[in-house]
């Protein structure tokens, strides 16, 4: 078959994929996941002796605010809620509803973002707005859709933090930086971990990004408390999760999580290198049970951070190498450097639990994206890999888990991207060159 026979071929199967009629099919489907997702949420707040998982504690904290008690105990106790204190502020008007209103807003607060996810992953991935092909919507989705249903079932908000964090991407190359700056303070009043990006703020030297991050913290964590608690009692607040949850990590585990951030059910470096490396309870549960020990190695608590550093440090050289220059940078460049930076953050945050990894959305999306527009076999071989040890965790949850089959695929997609990133980044810089010889070749 000739390549250009291929080439014609392979566009009709993609034409075919991208009619009215899919679109139109694509939407009713997505509804229907919708409702059966949220309606099973708002079933079991409903029905007598369900359990709602996380949706009772953020009724019980938002009532916690409401009647001016505490939302982090005195005494040297695990934390009920973990999140930080705007997270729980912003819990008190929907307690206000009701077991059964928190959880219909929070369905409906996930349903939206989830949308939003959608659509901001493809116009990052893609460039414009307009309609893309429809399997860039698609496939991330059904990639991710696993992770999705543990945020409604469970309550948790990490659909909402991604949908936050590509808004500020967005507004990067809109050159809204102060917009930026406050989407990732937002995201970081909810779930500490996204702070981080100001690492990349500060590299792309987007000042005004930074500032408005740094400044928008300080609303979220002092200011909007304050007519609420009372200074006394917001600065109590921020102390007291401050020393339980962000500068608590010893040989035990990660903050309020000291047997269950060593478990199989964490998939950052942290949880997977601890438990691969130590002999430590991989099964850690509540209660009384058989310890179960998959360790590799015997290393010490010590020696084991320091292998993390390195490849905390390794990984983060390769980012800072494969990135272009900021006269090089174009939308292509974002894309991919955009979901280079969500990857670095999933697999390095102390806790990664599985409905976080509903962040893949976005690197799904770039990669069906450019496998669409710029097909390459690099990038189709490793996601193929990363995908097959993500569906281990179908057949084979937590044998897979244990091992770490969610982390090393992330790593995996970073690795795929990185190395697009960096084939992108050195044909820009050959293009100068080429035209350069172009231009010589003719006026000789």
């Amino acid at each position: 078959m000739s390549g250009r026979e291929s080439e014609r071929r392979s566009r009709s199967w993609r034409d075919r994929w991208n009619s009215p009629a899919a679109f139109r099919a694509m939407i009713f489907l997505f509804a229907i996941v919708l409702i059966v997702y949220g309606g099973i949420a708002i079933a079991n707040a409903l029905l007598p002796g369900k359990s709602i998982k996380d949706y009772e504690l953020w009724y019980d904290t938002g009532q916690h605010i409401l009647h001016g008690e505490q939302i982090y105990p005195r005494r040297n106790t695990k934390f009920p809620f973990m999140y930080p204190p705007p997270a729980a502020l912003l819990l008190a008007p929907l307690s206000a509803l009701g077991r059964t209103g928190v959880v219909a807003m929070l369905v409906l607060v996930n349903a939206v973002a989830w949308l939003a996810s959608i659509l901001l992953s493809a116009r990052l991935a893609a460039g414009e707005w307009r309609r893309q092909h429809l399997l860039v919507y698609l496939i991330p989705s059904a990639l991710v859709s696993v992770y999705v249903w543990s945020c409604f079932h469970l309550g948790q908000p990490s659909v909402l933090l991604l949908a936050l964090m590509l808004g500020a991407f967005v507004s990067l190359q809109q050159k809204r930086q102060t917009i930026a700056g406050f989407l990732i303070a937002f995201a970081a009043a909810i779930k500490a971990f996204p702070v981080v990006a100001i690492v990349y703020l500060l590299y792309r030297r987007f000042w005004i990004g930074a500032v408005s991050l740094v400044v928008s913290l300080i609303f979220f964590l002092i200011l909007l408390p304050t007519p609420f608690r009372g200074f006394q009692q917001a600065r109590y607040d921020l102390q007291r999760w401050a020393s339980g949850m962000l500068f608590k990590y010893d040989h035990k585990g990660v903050a309020q999580r000291p047997g269950r951030s060593n478990s199989w059910k964490n998939q950052s470096i942290f949880g997977v290198a601890n438990r691969l490396l130590r002999h430590v309870d991989a099964d850690e549960q509540y209660g009384p049970h058989t310890p179960v020990y998959r360790n590799i190695a015997e290393l010490s608590f010590g020696t084991v951070n320091k292998i993390i550093l390195g490849a905390g440090l390794v990984l983060g050289l390769l980012y800072l190498a494969v990135m272009p220059r900021q006269t090089q940078r174009t939308r292509e460049t974002d894309a991919l450097e955009f979901a280079l930076l969500l990857l670095l953050i999933l697999m390095f945050t102390p806790l990664a639990f599985g409905y976080l990894f509903a962040w893949l959305l976005y690197p799904f999306a770039v990669i069906v994206w450019r496998l669409l527009a710029h097909p390459g076999r690099p990038l189709l071989l490793l996601t193929g890999l990363a995908v097959s040890l993500l569906a281990l965790t179908i057949p084979l949850q937590r044998p897979a888990q244990i091992y770490g089959n969610v982390f090393f695929a992330t790593l995996l997609l970073f690795v795929a991207l990185a190395l697009e990133l960096r084939r992108l980044k050195n044909n820009s810089s050959l293009a100068p060159a080429l035209e350069r010889s172009s231009c010589e070749a003719t006026a000789a």
